[in-house]
């Protein structure tokens, strides 16, 4: 389902970091809170048009890519965590907001975690869409591959040619786009929808930044533990899931003892994506933390 709620205007800009990248933000929505999007990867690019959309009337809704990422500048890094908080902060600088509420998806969502923690004076509210937790790697990632190739076992042909293109050394770009739309369309818990929502995702196509991915989903393995800093979160969070998410959802239960001011919605048909599955239960739970 695609959300057709009327979306205002978008206003795109170019953001500076204070290394001087250049970064790629729009701003758009009616409403006056800002919300302030941080898309999944790493590596990839924003993909919110649907929930910039839908939250149109409740917020002024901003997305950016990250450095190096999408319609951002192509560049070295650097690639880590820290690095990206700053861009994130940069972004919110341009706007002129003194604090924002955050919506972060998937790795985004570590991300938002992150920049909470470091910045807890900026936010209002933290939303947690499809995170893995504060856990050790170790915790989530063996069952996600597991999920993962169960999930795209569904189609052995599909299957059979996602072993055969990540076999591969070299790729072309459309080769590429491939091994991504087949990996992608496992993230959906309807099989007969999956490859749709995925060419959705896919379209337009920047190109996954390989480095960008490769840096920081190895910080994330060797990553300290946050725990008792999200202890002392005073922050409202929602953690929002999709039951058929490949990734365990029992990665995050430690995220959600440890928050102090937390709720926890679950999405019972939706996976990774919860607002392409079902995008009324997304806007109702953002909706419900925003009151």
């Amino acid at each position: 389902m695609i959300w057709t709620g009327s979306e205002s205007e978008t206003e795109s800009v170019t953001v500076t970091a204070d290394d001087g990248v250049r970064l790629w933000a729009s701003r758009s929505g009616r409403g006056v809170e800002p919300l302030l999007l941080c898309h999944g990867g790493p590596g990839l690019w924003d993909m919110f048009e649907d929930v910039a959309a839908m939250l149109a009337d409740l917020a002024t809704v901003i997305r950016w890519d990250q450095r190096g990422c999408g319609r951002s500048e192509r560049c070295a890094g650097p690639w880590t965590t820290d690095r990206f908080v700053a861009d994130l902060d940069a972004v919110r600088r341009h706007f002129g907001l003194r604090r924002i509420t955050l919506l972060g998806h998937s790795w985004g969502a570590r991300l938002a975690l992150a920049y909470a923690l470091a910045h807890p004076g900026r936010v209002n509210a933290l939303v947690y869409v499809a995170g893995t937790g504060i856990g050790p790697y170790t915790d989530w990632h063996p069952a996600y591959e597991q999920n993962l190739l169960a999930r795209l076992g569904r189609n052995p042909e599909h299957l059979a040619r996602w072993h055969e293109l990540k076999g591969r050394a070299q790729l072309t770009e459309e080769e590429e786009r491939e091994r991504a739309l087949l990996q992608w369309s496992a993230e959906f818990a309807d099989p007969e929808r999956g490859m749709a929502y995925a060419r959705r995702m896919a379209d337009p196509w920047f190109g996954v930044n390989a480095e960008c991915n490769t840096s920081l989903n190895a910080e994330v393995k060797r990553a300290a533990d946050v725990h008792r800093a999200c202890q002392a979160l005073a922050i409202p969070t929602l953690i929002l899931d999709g039951a058929h998410d490949i990734r365990p959802r029992s990665a995050v239960d430690s995220l959600e003892r440890a928050l102090p001011h937390v709720r926890r919605v679950t999405l019972p048909d939706a996976g990774h994506l919860p607002w392409f599955e079902d995008p009324q239960g997304f806007r109702q739970a953002v909706h419900d933390a925003w009151a």
